[in-house]
């Protein structure tokens, strides 16, 4: 499967633009597939924040000021005879948000089959990470052998969770439960957990970060002297102007600010590409450092 040569010009039925976006990270094939979108109030991604500052960044944004689509991406990496999946999305479970849990059929309008992924790297187990692989349409499709990987402090995390520290809407804490509850009865017995670092295939590293979730990791896909980083929840639209204003789906606020400053430093430095669940699609770009801030760089499509 060359990832690059997927059914080029074409939408899935009754899309009107491109819903992925395919590029080479040296030798190894990535695809940006969205998911879709999620709206939320806009409170939820800075909660920490005075009212008035998240007006003004709002209305220099021209975004509205109650409720923001968080776009939902996942990748698909091609690493010699791997294919990867590196998150799930929402899942078509949700029938409030119905312009989210789009991947499968998005997979499969590329021309990628689901029972050619090999592994599944999940960032953290939040619903619109996991709930992808849930619906009995996916689970059906998937390999026997599939392996999911997925930090220990995540797993373990998850089997007594504890939201005092975040401040969602009130009803997704039990949703978020819920739905974690239901992928490790579902999928026990194909988790493979990292503590740290893991290698899930030449030139694709699985890396825990903690902050969003005690878990919560990043991807590195490297090659050729070419480098990418998937940030999953580690950042979003507004952290390039305010790293530190909470997000309210953060486990740990503070250790999350910590974790999203360094990731913007580094990728400032080395000057890599980013993608990110929720950036808008294709969410690829580059970070600079703008004085006491940083600044998204989103690269040129090349089609």
């Amino acid at each position: 499967m060359n990832l690059l040569a997927s059914h080029p010009g074409k939408t899935g039925a009754g899309e009107l633009v491109p819903s992925r976006y395919a590029l080479r990270v040296g030798e190894i094939d990535v695809l940006v597939v969205s998911d879709g979108v999620l709206p939320l109030p806009t409170e939820t991604m800075s909660t920490n924040a005075d009212p008035a500052e998240r007006s003004a960044w709002l209305k220099d944004m021209f975004l509205p000021q109650d409720a923001f689509d968080w776009a939902l991406n996942v990748i698909v990496v091609r690493s010699g005879e791997q294919t990867i999946l590196v998150d799930a999305g929402l899942g078509g479970q949700f029938p409030d948000f119905p312009r989210a849990g789009q991947f499968a059929q998005r997979l499969e309008a590329a021309g990628i089959d689901l029972a050619a992924v090999t592994d599944v790297v999940l960032t953290h187990m939040h619903m619109d990470h996991v709930g992808g692989l849930l619906g009995d349409e996916v689970k059906s499709r998937l390999r026997p052998d599939l392996r999911i990987h997925v930090a220990a402090a995540e797993v373990d995390f998850w089997a007594s969770p504890d939201f005092s520290h975040t401040e969602m809407p009130s009803p997704v804490p039990d949703v978020l439960r819920s739905t974690a509850k239901q992928f490790l009865d579902e999928y026990h017995n194909k988790l493979q957990t990292f503590e740290e670092e893991y290698e899930v295939a030449p030139g694709v590293v699985a890396q825990r970060t903690g902050g969003h979730t005690p878990g919560h990791s990043v991807v590195r896909v490297t090659s050729g002297g070419d480098r990418l980083t998937f940030a999953g929840d580690a950042l979003f639209p507004v952290a390039f102007d305010h790293p530190d204003w909470h997000n309210g789906f953060e486990h740990d606020p503070d250790e999350a600010v910590r974790v999203r400053v360094r990731l913007l430093r580094e990728a400032a430095a080395t000057g890599e590409l980013l993608v990110a669940t929720h950036m808008p699609f294709p969410s690829v770009g580059r970070v600079a450092v703008n004085g006491d801030r940083f600044r998204w760089v989103a690269a040129f499509w090349d089609y």
